[in-house]
């Protein structure tokens, strides 16, 4: 495992202008931070993810990579407060996730998690809405600040064609392209996806991580997304956090990370590493290692 590197600070992370555009010093984009950690399920005896400090640098994408098993979804269900920690805790700019009632964590922080279901007849501008509801009190109408959240999540995520079609009617890609809508319309600082281009076709695997980008640079969103590609996330992601057997190999931005030692110890692969390429370092596999 690579040496111990010094923690970042938000201090560090002001050194950079974020992605909408703010003088260094200036970002309100929001931070997450998770400290300690150790983090298991019921039928597990030990922990499976232990980590001293993961970070989410506010107004950029970090991409959380590794194998099958390493960690990452377990780490995200954390940060997002589904998943409660044996120990350690989950600050969002410097607030305990875990301190803040559904509504307002709701408002701060969207999740778009690898299992979600709704009725095949519901339309995507009817899912849409449904991201408004930290917004609204139980009894409340819809409100010209809901519509126009709508509009603009359905509009940035290019479903507006879409937007009366039923979910059963949808391919892979449009739907979840239609979820992305509903999460966007939470309008939150704070955006986590657990792999959102999986089983989606190349085209709509670049439209999801397309739409990521524009809503991190427009609007200065902090991201953090699970990929298994490590490729696509060295083009899309500012920070890279490598995971190998449930702890963090290394993090930082993609042309420090994604080496050709890393392929082969945490993803067993051979593979090339070309960082002369424009849009972040470029991975040729060549074979898989032997286990």
């Amino acid at each position: 495992m690579p040496a111990q590197k010094p923690d970042r600070s938000a201090a560090d992370d002001d050194a950079t202008a974020p992605g909408d555009g703010t003088t260094p010093g200036e970002t309100s984009a929001s931070e997450l931070v998770g400290e300690d950690l150790a983090l298991g399920y019921p039928t597990t005896e030990d922990p499976v993810v232990e980590c001293e400090k993961v970070l989410v640098p506010a107004g950029e994408v970090t991409a959380l990579v590794g194998p099958n098993g390493s960690g990452k979804s377990t780490l995200l269900k954390a940060l997002a407060d589904q998943l409660a920690p044996e120990s350690g805790e989950v600050l969002l700019d410097g607030e305990a996730v875990h301190r803040l009632d559904d509504d307002e964590l709701a408002r701060r922080l969207g999740l778009l998690s690898q299992e979600h279901e709704s009725p095949a007849s519901t339309t995507v501008e009817d899912l849409a809405y449904h991201g408004r509801y930290p917004h609204r009190g139980f009894f409340e109408s819809l409100s010209e600040a809901d519509h126009h959240a709508v509009d603009r999540a359905i509009d940035l995520a290019g479903v507006d064609h879409l937007r009366d079609t039923e979910l059963g009617t949808l391919s892979g890609g449009q739907k979840q392209l239609a979820w992305i809508a509903m999460v966007l319309a939470q309008d939150t600082d704070v955006l986590l996806l657990d792999e959102p281009t999986t089983y989606l076709d190349l085209h709509h695997q670049l439209r999801v991580m397309e739409v990521v980008r524009t809503l991190n640079r427009e609007a200065g969103i902090t991201v953090g997304v699970v990929l298994h590609d490590i490729g696509q996330a060295a083009r899309f992601a500012d920070n890279l956090v490598a995971m190998k057997d449930g702890e963090l190999y290394d993090w930082g931005p993609p042309t420090e990370v994604v080496t050709e030692d890393l392929l082969a110890d945490v993803f067993r692969v051979d593979a090339s590493v070309d960082t002369e390429r424009d849009g972040g370092p470029h991975v040729a596999p060549h074979r898989a290692l032997d286990e």
